[in-house]
């Protein structure tokens, strides 16, 4: 499979959502056929998952995937530059190295030894691009320097996320560009190249993977060693550069919504809680940590630094590892307060303490903390002396989470909570590890301790509007939405902020009406209840608790007003508006 002439180009199926997407947005059909080459879909080590076509690994929050990029010199030592053309689907338009593009699920392009698969990609692409003739780039003359792995979005539809292996060669070629992949082309030295990256005009936008290549990688070095085989095979490092989401390097960028750019993250992070709770040498305990793993979650807290680093500085793997840790804590924190309430069923099916038992549940959540930090302080992407304060800051808010834990038991047996002692309560199991989320995510991608300090602003806002909002959706929602009787925090005579405000009240009958129910549980029907839905509504305590909330909103909101727009503030902006939602 020399070229595309062959008519063996390895397809894949193409979701039928994506295939009628890009029959609405490109009227090219040869661009639309590309989209069906099987590309290879890879972990974060380069290995091989399975194939998956093109279009699936870049639609929305996309799939990790193999890629390469040549960087072809001429023998005056200048670099050949492509800009794409204006009817590509992914990317038009933008000014890229010599060539990019996917090795694909055959066996020769598949082939490791000497990264002969990416070689053989290139040349094919070479010809079938820019019209280069194989015979003028054989496959010896291309020496492979290093891998880079990056994530760029173009468009709420359209992503890359790669492993791109990085192939320079030195030839004497004719270049023949090929108009339905290339509009132009230019040979560039060192310092006409910086001047494109440092002066970008319009109509000359820099290919946000070949910025990473060009800014961050290619030093003099590189330029130096063009036509020297030992200079060349002197750069190899063996290394993946963990380049992050550069979206950002892409002027004119759109972001996508909330629930993509969890999923963009999520394996990852799940990849990394399931390889650190079933470590263990015990297999009953390794279950038990993994029960409620098992169960789903939104991994809102998980990927929530990731979000913020994106939004704010520089991403990169150990945000990842950070959120994987904060997310164990999390579902430890849940295995213990499922015992400590006696509450039997979490997220749809027994709770630790009941599918196992009481001993191993807490004995689970115990190893689970532990493991948390493990995940923190091996990580190989967090600088070493970030260690001792992320630590610290992590284990304050498990403190705080234990307070507020703490607070929320003894409530049970108040007749009276006041508004500070709740509010207290619920900064303390809600609210801070949306705040150290976002601290820790800002300070991890660089951000100054401004902005540092307006993202925990905005995270401690965000949790207290949440748990506001979570008790007035147990008032207001129907059973089915909930997936519980409707006002069970009223039957329980949970001290919420509607409960503390109505008791605050004076003496009436709507009052009494509620106090009847409050905290009767099985012995209050749904009616009681409901009147004593009721009897909050006519109180004022449930537009008081909305108020409330919605102050909370407004102020994260704030927060975020203060920083400057991007791509990716839109998903932050959609997390500030969620609870709020679910009762619009």
């Amino acid at each position: 499979m020399s070229n595309y002439a062959s008519g063996n180009v390895p397809e894949a199926d193409i979701d039928n959502n994506v295939s009628s997407l890009m029959e609405a947005q490109s009227s090219d059909s040869t661009q639309a056929s590309m989209m069906a080459e099987a590309v290879l879909q890879v972990d974060e080590y380069d290995v091989v998952v399975g194939p998956i076509s093109k279009a699936d690994s870049h639609y929305q929050s996309g799939s990790l995937h193999r890629a390469f990029s040549v960087l072809l010199f001429n023998m005056e030592g200048k670099l050949l530059l492509q800009q794409r053309a204006h009817d590509k689907i992914t990317f038009p338009s933008v000014w890229a190295n010599s060539c990019c593009s996917h090795p694909l699920a055959s066996e020769d392009e598949m082939d490791e030894t000497n990264a002969r698969g990416v070689k053989i990609a290139a040349i094919r692409k070479l010809e079938q691009e820019l019209g280069i003739s194989p015979s003028s780039v054989p496959i010896e003359d291309f020496h492979f320097i290093t891998k880079m792995m990056y994530s760029a979005r173009m468009n709420p539809d359209w992503i890359e996320r790669e492993i791109d292996h990085i192939l320079m060669i030195q030839a004497d070629v004719e270049v023949h560009p090929n108009p339905n992949e290339v509009s132009s082309i230019k040979w560039v030295d060192a310092d006409e190249l910086e001047s494109m990256l440092v002066d970008e005009v319009s109509g000359e936008i820099i290919a946000p993977w070949f910025r990473c290549i060009a800014a961050r990688l290619m030093n003099k070095d590189w330029w130096n060693a063009v036509g020297n085989k030992d200079a060349c095979e002197a750069l190899q490092d063996g290394r993946i550069h963990d380049m992050g989401d550069v979206t950002h390097m892409l002027p004119n960028a759109e972001g996508a919504d909330l629930l993509t750019s969890i999923n963009e993250v999520r394996p990852f992070i799940e990849r990394r809680i399931v390889e650190s709770l079933t470590a263990s040498r015990h297999d009953r305990l390794a279950a038990a940590m993994m029960h409620l793993i098992e169960g789903g979650g939104k991994r809102m807290r998980a990927t929530l630094p990731w979000l913020v680093g994106r939004a704010v500085g520089d991403t990169h793997s150990g945000l990842l590892d950070i959120g994987a840790a904060i997310e164990t804590i999390h579902n430890f924190t849940l295995v213990h307060d499922d015992i400590m309430d006696d509450d039997e069923i979490r997220r749809g099916r027994n709770a630790v303490h009941i599918e196992y038992d009481m001993p191993t549940a807490i004995n689970a959540g115990d190893a689970m903390l532990a493991i948390a930090f493990e995940r923190l302080v091996m990580s190989a992407n967090i600088e070493l002396h970030d260690i001792p304060s992320l630590v610290n800051r992590i284990a304050w808010m498990v403190r705080r989470v234990s307070e507020g834990q703490q607070l929320d038991i003894e409530f049970e047996t108040r007749d009276r909570v006041t508004e500070a002692e709740y509010l207290e309560m619920i900064e303390g199991k809600t609210a801070v590890m949306f705040h150290i989320c976002a601290e820790i995510g800002a300070r991890v991608a660089g951000a100054d301790e401004e902005v540092i300090e307006c993202m925990a602003e905005w995270g401690r806002s965000v949790g207290l509007c949440f748990q506001l909002m979570d008790d007035l959706i147990d008032v207001l929602s129907d059973s089915a939405t909930l997936g519980k009787p409707t006002g069970s925090d009223v039957a329980q005579g949970k001290q919420t902020l509607m409960v503390i405000h109505a008791l605050s009240q004076p003496e009436s009958d709507v009052k009494t009406r509620l106090t009847s129910v409050l905290g009767k549980c099985e012995e209050a029907s749904q009616a009681m209840i409901q009147d004593g839905i009721a009897a909050l509504d006519e109180l004022g305590s449930i537009e008081y608790a909305r108020t409330k909330a919605n102050e909370y909103h407004q102020h994260a909101h704030s927060c975020l007003d203060r920083l400057p727009d991007g791509p990716a503030m839109i998903a932050l902006r959609e997390l500030t508006d969620l609870q709020l939602k679910r009762l619009s």
